[in-house]
């Protein structure tokens, strides 16, 4: 016991270092790729480590700020990238950084006299004071905005990288070349920037979020996942995920060379990555089975988004929108201006067609185990305007196609550019403490909430009413 006491007064003052690898794939770095990744092998086999489930939805947004925050997606009331700002048909908001209203980690521990950097973490942009620094992530318009805290400071990062990058022009690409080429110079931009700032900057807490791994995930895993339709062996891109994989083992080696025994050090994702077998044309079917009507039909073989079409809402009962995962909305009388559905007759209608989506069998057939969540049941607390309904096709490995025009309810092209790999519900962790080794304990149960409160205790700062994780310390 008294050996333990004396751990846990050490913790008070101990400093933690973030790696965020956006979409990293924990089978990737604990089992196809361990023995060459040997600064993250290292790291577990001295720490904790295991998979971290995702948020639903499984999307960066709103992914990392429920990690930071200990906010469930309902809490934070972003369901996705865009979100209904009421319950009109086309009223949408981008879920910036202006969105977040739940204080994240480095705002507590701004408060409580600590100094932060933070770097390319998504919906920092507009950027927000903090006790330390900021270069907001990859929803920054460009780098004529202003996007770091404080505003002098993107000058410094300028002189070090004039063209720095807040993330890929383009992911969904047939240029391959062009695209690799992109998110190494992206990535090394970044880490350059990385360097200077953890050695010239005072910290206790540092945060770099890399969105490259999210982008070669999904311009390239039919490139090197023999499971994939697509898959040739041999091709000239097998390599391209295991070399980056490898770069940034690489570079997390040289961080790790510069950091104190004060320090503990955390990698983390923020969900995984898995191939993507097609798509479910979510308004296609919808119109269908007759849940939702136009003024003047679709035609096959002219694709085009819901947006473009002149819905009539008298006769509609429900729509949906695309994506990794489909939301499906539901026309309530009394909610929407046309609304269709009683509202006494909501749950029961909601019950129905779950089920019917839940059913859609896979082009042959067969069941593919699409999952249908409610967000009053899976959040603890629902705020904005949801979805009624949020689906994984085929668990993820189907996305959600809003557009229509496709012939029937299956595609195997992206109706936004090419995109080879879905999200994956658990994604990576691993907490190294060189003050506390371990020996490679796999932790299972690892949840996205609990960064944050495993972050703020470890750093002595008291764990706020209502956050939703629980620290792994």
């Amino acid at each position: 016991m008294a050996i333990f006491n004396r751990f846990r007064r050490k913790q008070k003052d101990r400093k933690v270092f973030i790696i965020g690898l956006d979409c990293a794939a924990p089978e990737l770095a604990f089992d196809w790729w361990k023995d060459d990744l040997p600064n993250l092998s290292y790291l577990a086999q001295n720490g904790l480590w295991g998979d971290l489930e995702s948020s639903i939805p499984a999307i960066t947004v709103p992914a990392w700020a429920s990690m930071l925050s200990g906010k469930d997606p309902g809490e934070l009331g972003i369901y996705g990238f865009r979100n209904r700002a009421d319950h009109s048909y086309d009223k949408m908001f981008i879920a910036t950084g202006n969105y977040v209203r739940e204080k994240r980690v480095w705002d507590y521990l701004s408060e409580a006299g600590k100094r932060s950097v933070v770097i390319g973490v998504p919906q920092t942009y507009p950027v927000k004071p903090l006790n330390g620094y900021l270069i907001a992530g990859f929803l920054t318009p460009s780098i004529q905005s202003e996007f770091t805290y404080p505003a002098e400071l993107k000058q410094e990062v300028l002189s070090i990288a004039p063209d720095y990058d807040v993330d890929v022009p383009q992911f969904r690409t047939d240029d391959k070349d062009r695209l690799l080429r992109q998110i190494w110079e992206m990535t090394e931009k970044r880490f350059r920037v990385t360097d200077h700032l953890l050695t010239t900057k005072p910290w206790d807490f540092f945060m770099v979020m890399e969105i490259g791994v999210d982008r070669i995930h999904h311009g390239f895993w039919s490139y090197h996942d023999p499971k994939h339709r697509r898959y040739q062996p041999g091709n000239p891109y097998e390599n391209a995920i295991h070399d980056y994989y490898v770069y940034i083992d690489r570079k997390i080696g040289e961080w790790l060379d510069k950091l104190d025994d004060d320090t503990v050090v955390i990698v983390v994702s923020d969900h995984g990555a898995k191939r993507m077998d097609g798509g479910i044309c979510i308004n296609e079917w919808l119109w269908r089975e007759g849940y939702l009507a136009f003024k003047e039909e679709p035609k096959p073989g002219e694709i085009v988004s819901l947006e473009k079409l002149e819905i009539d809402w008298s006769r509609t009962k429900a729509w949906g929108s695309g994506g990794y995962y489909g939301r499906v909305f539901l026309n309530v009388q009394g909610r929407e201006p046309q609304g269709t559905i009683p509202a006494a007759e909501y749950e029961s209608f909601r019950d129905e067609l779950a089920a019917k989506l839940r059913a859609i069998p896979g082009p042959n057939g067969e069941d593919i185990g699409t999952r249908v969540f409610k967000p009053q049941e899976i959040y603890r607390a629902v705020r904005g305007v949801p979805p009624d309904l949020m689906v994984y096709f085929g668990d993820l490995y189907w996305r959600s196609v809003g557009s229509l025009g496709h012939g029937g309810i299956y595609t195997f092209e992206n109706d936004i550019g090419p995109d080879d790999c879905n999200h994956a519900q658990n994604g990576m962790f691993i907490l190294y403490d060189p003050r506390a080794p371990r020996r490679g304990k796999r932790m299972e149960g690892a949840q996205l909430m609990d960064v944050a409160p495993t972050v703020l205790k470890l750093m002595g700062v008291p764990v706020p009413d209502g956050c939703g994780g629980r620290p792994w310390v």
